[in-house]
């Protein structure tokens, strides 16, 4: 009887060793087979060259000049004359999103071209709502989409931000406070808005960080704006509820901060903290500190956290802890976290993010919106809100950017 025992003892373990890697195999099969590799959809913009011998467009460091360069080349080609920023140069990208321009605006003005900034949200301003949430894209001539996708309550967050950062509040006025007045009538009795599409690009069924951190950024906008233009009640107002908001966000997601609010699971004893589930790290987390929002020692760690969570094999990030398992980064989300460290001094992060995105473009040098398992540039190129968020991180690098 002793010695059979020792001879299961040997070969058991190698046993179910093999059965846990043939699981782990089925399942990684299936994983890919349900998330085939993707591949480019467009090398460029058609003609579109960076300009160089230019002094005014120098990045942080010299070996970021082609980056940028070819970024701000990108920019000039997805803005249209009459101001409308299309995410993409081509098929489904071929729209103004809201978030996208808003930030094509920022990064405009973090450099100096104001002009070209106003025209963005000029066009902008052509579209927005009167009341309601803005829509998730637009046509370039300024019409509604009409594809079933539902409206975006962070398109307010988002295009306050802008109108803010670029001291066009007076001009706008009307925008803002639409806008910031949309974000008051958003709120519910526990302090946060109710479920809204974000920029997942996905019906939801709660409410999510994607949506609130733009919306607290702002509001804050909203009240220097109010402030600086001397609307004294409008700042009472939308202050009240920017601070409403910040205390439901701390008090509903803190301090993880993850995508959507921990979900009890289980019944404990009271006062004993409940077993949850959670929407797990999103990349929007970054917008809960610098550039975005005044830094906080609680946030800083949650975004060091998500991350080193999203951080896929491919060096890249991708937008969620529960998005599709397919070690595909995003570059948004990668050009986030990079302006994320930029803004908060950490330098050596941001170079390294930086120069992986450099070092992922496209034959003609446009950044595109994916990098796949074989580290080849994927999806979309060039991708308006990358480029845009490359620019800003690289100015970050240079100067401090302004924090609502």
């Amino acid at each position: 009887m002793r010695d059979n025992t020792r001879r299961r003892d040997r070969w058991y373990p190698p046993v179910v060793i093999a059965v846990l890697l043939a699981i782990l195999a089925v399942g990684t099969i299936n994983n890919l087979v349900r998330n085939p590799q993707p591949r480019l959809v467009a090398d460029g913009i058609p003609g579109m060259v960076a300009r160089s011998g230019d002094s005014s467009l120098s990045s942080s460091d010299p070996k970021y000049d082609d980056l940028y360069r070819h970024a701000l080349a990108d920019l000039d080609g997805l803005t249209l004359p009459n101001g409308a920023t299309l995410a993409g140069w081509d098929g489904p990208w071929r729209y103004v999103w809201p978030r996208d321009a808003s930030f094509v605006a920022v990064a405009r003005c973090a450099i100096g071209q104001y002009d070209e900034a106003l025209r963005v949200l000029s066009f902008l301003e052509s579209v927005r709502p009167t009341s309601g949430r803005w829509e998730a894209r637009y046509t370039e001539t300024g019409g509604r989409v009409n594809d079933g996708r539902p409206k975006q309550l962070d398109g307010s967050g988002w295009v306050l931000w802008a109108t803010w950062f670029c001291h066009a509040g007076g001009k706008y006025w009307d925008l803002v406070r639409e806008s910031a007045d949309q974000i008051v009538n958003e709120l519910g009795p526990n302090g946060l808005p109710g479920a809204s599409s974000d920029y997942w690009e996905r019906p939801e069924t709660q409410v999510t960080l994607g949506t609130v951190a733009p919306l607290l950024t702002g509001l804050r906008a909203a009240v220097r704006i109010a402030t600086d233009q001397q609307h004294p009640a409008e700042a009472v107002r939308w202050r009240a509820a920017a601070e409403t908001l910040s205390k439901a966000t701390d008090r509903v997601f803190g301090p993880d901060y993850p995508r959507t609010p921990p979900v009890a699971t289980s019944f404990v004893a009271p006062g004993v903290e409940p077993l949850g589930l959670n929407g797990g790290a999103d990349a929007i987390v970054t917008v809960l500190g610098p550039p975005f929002a005044p830094a906080r020692p609680v946030v800083t760690t949650a975004i060091d956290d998500a991350h080193a969570v999203l951080t896929q094999p491919n060096g890249g990030v991708t937008p969620g802890e529960v998005w599709r398992a397919d070690g595909v980064s995003w570059t948004p989300q990668t050009a986030l976290f990079a302006l994320s460290a930029a803004a908060r001094g950490d330098r050596a992060t941001a170079d390294t993010l930086l120069s992986w995105l450099d070092k992922h473009r496209t034959s003609t040098g446009a950044l595109p919106e994916k990098v796949n398992r074989d580290l080849e540039p994927a999806g979309e190129a060039p991708l308006a809100w990358t480029a845009a968020l490359v620019v800003l991180a690289d100015s970050a690098l240079q100067n401090p950017l302004p924090i609502p």
